[in-house]
């Protein structure tokens, strides 16, 4: 570890960092609570011994390789500052094209019922209960930690939802919802890349679909269709590769207007379907 030196400046610590410059930035400015224009524009200005312990631990944290939102605990998602730990998946900003989709599907000023399976942090139903606090959301994960750090951020927003710790719908009543919405685990068991970046972080359970990754989707989209009112929408992310078969697969299950959306990068991402009854 580089030893921090009295009046060390904000320039020095960002030099010493050995990291990204955009990492960097970003770490050095969550530790001193300004934004990164302020880094640039006070670069020569000296920071206090304290402050400059805690960037330097977290220069060394991510050089380990450990993700810049667990070290901070946050992320920004949709718009709002949301708590992170190591017990959920850190939200995308792919995962935002399911809460533009839901919005698209819930007409403002309805006290529409929505699931949300496999919450994690909240993210998804906390977006919408911001936008739409007439929503009458329910969100479920199987992991009752994910759920402490979902009902935080609901209450650090002040919002409604309604947490139910489930194995997707096993705890779900019979009342029918008008959109049931899952980011659910899609990465397949063998996938290399759940040896690579912020994913050899991140909890398996939120990650893995079984050997194909496409256990847990035709789980939620087989039992959604007793949870569903007729005309209800279903939304379901998955894997860039996965899109043909999340359409085979809506279609063999007798859901109509089945399609698919790309995310932010172009690539195929969220599958869109609606249950007739």
């Amino acid at each position: 570890m580089i030893a921090i030196e009295a009046g060390s400046t904000i320039g020095d610590l960002l030099r010493e960092s050995r990291l990204p410059r955009h990492e960097a930035d970003f770490l050095l400015g969550s530790a001193l609570g300004c934004e990164r224009i302020y880094l640039i524009a006070h670069a020569e200005d000296a920071v206090d011994s304290s402050n400059a312990r805690t960037a330097q631990a977290w220069f060394a944290r991510r050089r380990s390789g450990e993700p810049v939102a667990y070290i901070t605990g946050w992320r920004e998602f949709y718009g709002l500052k949301l708590r992170v730990t190591p017990d959920v998946l850190i939200p995308r900003a792919e995962t935002e094209q399911l809460v533009e989709l839901a919005l698209e599907r819930l007409p403002a000023g309805s006290p529409a019922r929505v699931l949300e399976l496999g919450t994690g942090s909240g993210a998804i139903s906390v977006a919408l209960a911001s936008l739409r606090s007439e929503l009458r959301i329910t969100a479920t994960d199987v992991s009752k930690k994910a759920l402490d750090v979902a009902r935080g951020n609901a209450r650090e927003h002040a919002v409604e939802v309604a947490f139910v710790c489930s194995d997707w719908f096993e705890a779900i009543g019979a009342i029918p919802f008008d959109l049931i919405v899952s980011n659910p685990p899609y990465v397949a068991a063998g996938d290399p890349h759940l040896q690579r970046g912020d994913l050899r972080c991140e909890p398996r359970l939120a990650l893995v679909g079984g050997d194909d990754g496409l256990a847990c989707i035709s789980r939620i989209a087989a039992e959604a269709r007793r949870h569903l009112r007729p005309g209800g929408s279903l939304l379901l992310e998955h894997g860039y590769d996965q899109a043909e078969s999340c359409v085979a697969l809506l279609h063999g299950l007798g859901y109509a207007r089945v399609a698919d959306f790309r995310d932010i990068a172009g690539l195929p991402r969220v599958s869109a379907a609606v249950w007739s009854g």
